[in-house]
Formats: structure tokens, C-alpha cells, sequence
């Protein structure tokens, strides 16, 4: 059973910044394409970051310049550096590693 598990969301407040980090079990991880997604209430889910096994990266237009994805292939983790954070950014932030998903982390900004 493949487990995604996210942490680091919270509050912070306008121009504050995150980092989520996202572990996922297998020994397959480093051979992966990942992203974060997130939900905001009353929308639908919107990939924000994708990285492929190589590390090229892509990002929503929303986040371009404020976002930062990476990965750790030693530790099956997957980050999202957040800055410059806006209150459109508010919304459940979840990890998709090998077609599976995590739980989700809140992310709130907010002053």
C-alpha cells in the first residue's frame, strides 16, 4: 500500500512564506513525475507545480516566480516552497505521487 503523506501548512499572513513537504513510500519515487495540487472551497483542484523524474519543473501561471518545487530522491520528498503568499493562495494543498494522493494540508493566508 503506497502512502502520501503532506505536512507544513498553517497560517501566515500576506507576503508570508511555506514549505510543504510531501514523503511518499516505494522504491520507485526518484522514477516518478510529482505535483502539488490544491483545492480552494467552491473550486475545483488545479495542479500548482509539477517536477519529472529529471527535474524539469512546470507551474500554474498563479504561482510563477513565488513558488519553488524540488525533490529529494534519497528521502521520497517532494517540496513546495511558498512565498510572497496571497490570499488567493488559500486553499487544501495535496501531493500526487504515482497516480495516488495525500491526505491534504490546509494552507491559510490570512492577516
Amino acid at each position: 500500500q503506497v502512502q502520501v503523506v503532506e505536512s507544513g501548512g498553517g497560517l501566515v499572513q500576506p507576503g508570508g512564506s511555506l514549505r510543504l513537504s510531501c514523503a511518499a513510500s516505494g522504491s520507485i519515487f526518484s522514477t516518478y513525475a510529482l505535483g502539488w495540487y490544491r483545492q480552494a472551497p467552491g473550486k475545483e483542484r488545479e495542479l500548482v507545480a509539477g517536477i519529472t523524474s529529471g527535474g524539469s519543473t512546470n507551474y500554474a501561471d498563479s504561482v510563477k516566480g513565488r513558488f519553488t518545487i524540488s525533490r529529494d530522491n534519497a528521502k521520497n520528498t517532494v517540496y513546495l516552497q511558498m512565498n510572497n503568499l496571497k490570499p488567493e493562495d488559500t486553499a487544501v494543498y495535496y501531493c500526487r505521487a504515482y497516480g495516488y494522493w495525500g491526505q491534504g494540508t490546509q494552507v491559510t493566508v490570512s492577516s
